[in-house]
């Protein structure tokens, strides 16, 4: 087989990785790649613009591609697939109406509404004074969503009015996340632990992965302001088996029904972000994609061949049998730019990953690098995801935590607890 994958991030990274162990696959060319996935065996990346999907096809014909798989949630919801298969092009990933699930929070939170799949209250404002009006009324804490798509950062947990009011203020009359907060969804505020459940599905059958924690907040204690991901770990013990077969059969086979049913059939990867509490599972959120950096802890545990599983979403031939899990653990730490979330500076030499990556069990999945005179240095807010395989969290942990005392940048940050919830219990 020869892939095609677009990203280049950590995310791209882990699916380069995994996909390369493929006795199938022989070649994968990586749009626009990164200097780790540059690394990766049989990977060669490729400088073609993300936003011009047309020609993504193009070049996926001209090279005789047999699989394209898709990282980020943009191209998904720019309708990547449905130009892919108008030209016979196998594809993993959700066309344009299905993949709205993510594209949209309040096409999500109705669908899930009308379905009756488990969910937090909530209420669509698409102008400034409702939406304050809303938050008057039902006080606080809220959560305040940015409707479309803002790179994992347009939700606010306001514990405040005033933190509420701030938040659809600068969604909507300063447009912090462009177009994406011209409607907002506020939520009711659900206590509990999340955890994110993928699962593969070719429209028909749905099979979870292993269940995962990400860790939002750039600092330790879960304080300060949310992020894309400072880290993840697998499997997360809160998502007992009880709880994962309940949430498959009330809530990621209900979602792919009730997709169908509303003619926008799905198939690729489905991400749940999950709240639990006590024998209650409800949806926090639906992504069309692999999660980031919950790839970094899930595709590291699979112990089958994910080019198999992926061509068999795109063409509709999956079947239970191909997914197998190792019986290990998986920690990833995010290590960030100074100033991150905020603004951060790029250009930064890094050393120390030829001494992590020689570590047994342990793998460094680039985010945010590039070249610059023949050195990695570092070109984005999260820069690497130090992820170590283990017999149990604890080991995998510290193995981990070994590999990031190897790596320097000028400024880096990391949170020095990830998986704390799994090793309190």
């Amino acid at each position: 087989m020869k892939l095609l994958l677009i990203g280049g991030g950590g995310r791209e990274h882990a699916l380069a990785w995994k996909l390369s162990q493929s006795s199938h696959v022989e070649e994968i060319l990586v749009v626009p790649g990164n200097p780790g996935i540059a690394r990766v065996p049989k990977c060669k990346c490729v400088d073609l613009a993300l936003d011009d999907l047309n020609k993504m096809a193009d070049y996926a014909e001209e090279n005789s591609i047999d699989l394209t798989v898709v990282g980020p949630e943009a191209t998904l919801v720019a309708g990547i697939a449905d130009i892919f298969r108008s030209r016979g092009l196998p594809i993993f990933g959700p066309n344009k109406a299905a993949a709205e699930i993510e594209g949209s929070k309040a096409f999500s939170k109705r669908l899930m509404k009308k379905y009756n799949i488990p969910t937090a209250d909530f209420q669509v404002c698409t102008d400034l004074e409702t939406a304050k009006s809303f938050i008057a009324e039902h006080g606080a804490p809220i959560v305040v969503k940015a409707d479309g798509l803002a790179a994992g950062k347009g939700v606010v947990v306001a514990m405040t009015v005033k933190e509420a009011l701030d938040a659809v203020t600068e969604m909507m009359a300063d447009h912090k996340f462009g177009a994406a907060g011209a409607s907002v969804v506020l939520e009711e505020f659900m206590d509990g632990e999340e955890a994110s459940l993928l699962a593969f599905t070719d429209g028909k059958i749905v099979i979870p992965m292993v269940a995962s924690q990400d860790h939002k907040r750039v600092n330790d204690g879960d304080e300060g302001p949310n992020t894309g991901g400072m880290g993840a770990y697998a499997p997360a013990p809160v998502m007992t088996e009880a709880l994962r077969v309940k949430a498959v059969e009330t809530i990621l086979k209900p979602v792919i029904a009730a997709l169908n049913k509303e003619g926008r059939s799905y198939s690729g990867c489905l991400y749940a972000g999950l709240m639990i509490k006590g024998d209650e599972v409800k949806v926090v959120e639906f992504n069309c994609r692999f999660g980031d950096p919950e790839t970094q802890v899930v595709l590291p545990l699979l112990d089958s061949d994910l080019a198999d599983i992926m061509l068999a979403c795109a063409t509709g031939t999956l079947d239970v049998s191909m997914v197998r899990w190792k019986q290990q653990a998986a920690v990833c730490v995010i290590l960030a730019s100074g100033g991150y979330p905020g603004p951060y500076p790029k250009g930064l030499p890094i050393t120390g990953l030829d001494e992590a990556d020689k570590m047994d069990d342990v793998i460094v999945f680039h985010a945010g690098t590039r070249m610059q005179d023949g050195r990695i240095v570092t070109n984005g807010g999260r820069v690497l995801g130090v992820t170590a395989l283990g017999g149990n969290i604890r080991a995998a942990k510290d193995k981990a935590y070994a590999a990031v005392d190897k790596i320097r940048f000028e400024g880096e940050h990391h949170r020095s607890d990830i998986a704390w919830r799994a090793l309190k219990r």
